[in-house]
């Protein structure tokens, strides 16, 4: 295992322009082996060949990684997620450019890889295609998980253009092999102009809770929230993935995504809600995605928000642990 910040030891810390891109400056290993132990891990996944407008997720992995800042405690509820758990970056799953199906597949088997070990998976993409893989190595270990997915879209589209295997489809694909259990599935943030009355009549059917950007609106983040974790049952109501979408935010605080759509959430709402998850759940895999950095007039600020969506995830995890030890 490499650790980015020992050769920095004897100087002082590491600025974050300097040395091995790993996530928060965390040691660093491919090896499996290594995952004993570990608390978490952080698995990249850059691939967007699924994608149905813009291209370009496949470089979110490395912008969020070079936008993640030194650990420290979370000013607002005192705790440093990187003190309490013991995190790793456990590199890219071997994906494929050109080859989706193969690219899945390796996805699937690394962070199973990670789950063998007892860790927590957190996966940066990508485009939203890899949710698939992600919860199906997921509900191989812990059975049909309950979802929280942050997104403008319900990605529940049995095709999209003609496609079945695209990032508007992981979610009804996912459904409907059972590694979803719909009762305990809820969407937060929908907007826009798609879907339409067929995707949401099967989501009817089959008891998924649709909230939308006018619901956070309307009634608050708080009410929202709190709605979301009783759907999938709170703690010790089952295992729960988080996805996070970054076009769930309005376009002016992720510019930089593939899908963007006007009137979405804040990223203040979205950090606030991805701890307050985190920490009222019994998390068993996250991933972000949609980071697009190479868009005009992004920069780094979607990536940066993507960073602390995983950031304000770990606290609320480092939250639920202390708060069980008492």
């Amino acid at each position: 295992m490499i650790d980015p910040l020992s050769r920095w030891a004897q100087y002082g810390e590491k600025p974050d322009y300097a040395g091995l891109l790993s996530f928060s400056g965390m040691p660093y290993t491919e090896d499996p082996a290594e995952l004993r132990g570990v608390d978490v891990a952080i698995v990249g996944a850059p691939t967007d060949d699924l994608v149905s407008d813009r291209p370009g997720a496949r470089f979110g992995p490395r912008a969020i990684r070079a936008a993640s800042c030194p650990p420290g405690p979370h000013l607002e509820v005192g705790v440093d997620a990187f003190a309490e758990l013991e995190v790793v970056d456990f590199g890219d799953a071997p994906v494929l450019p050109a080859d989706p199906a193969r690219s899945h597949a390796a996805i699937e088997a690394t962070v199973g890889q990670v789950l063998a070990a007892g860790a927590l998976p957190v996966i940066l993409g990508g485009d939203h295609s890899i949710a698939e893989p992600d919860i199906r190595a997921c509900a191989a270990v812990h059975g049909p998980v309950g979802l929280i997915h942050f997104d403008t879209h319900t990605d529940t589209g049995r095709e999209v253009f003609g496609v079945e295997v695209s990032h508007g489809t992981p979610m009804y694909r996912l459904v409907e092999s059972g590694h979803v259990d719909p009762a305990r599935y809820v969407q937060v943030g929908l907007r826009g102009y798609w879907p339409g009355p067929e995707e949401f009549g099967w989501q009817r059917e089959r008891g998924i809770t649709s909230l939308f950007m006018h619901d956070v609106r309307d009634r608050g983040i708080k009410a929202v929230i709190a709605d979301a974790i009783a759907a999938v049952g709170g703690l010790g109501g089952g295992p729960v993935f988080l996805s996070v979408d970054v076009d769930v935010l309005d376009p002016a605080f992720a510019p930089g995504t593939g899908t963007p759509e006007p009137g979405g959430m804040t990223s203040a709402d979205l950090l606030w809600a991805c701890r307050t998850v985190a920490a009222g759940v019994d998390l068993v895999g996250m991933d972000v995605v949609e980071v697009l950095p190479e868009r005009v007039g992004s920069r780094d600020v979607t990536a940066l928000v993507a960073e602390r969506v995983v950031r304000e995830t770990l606290t609320g995890v480092a939250m639920r642990r202390r708060a069980a030890a008492g």
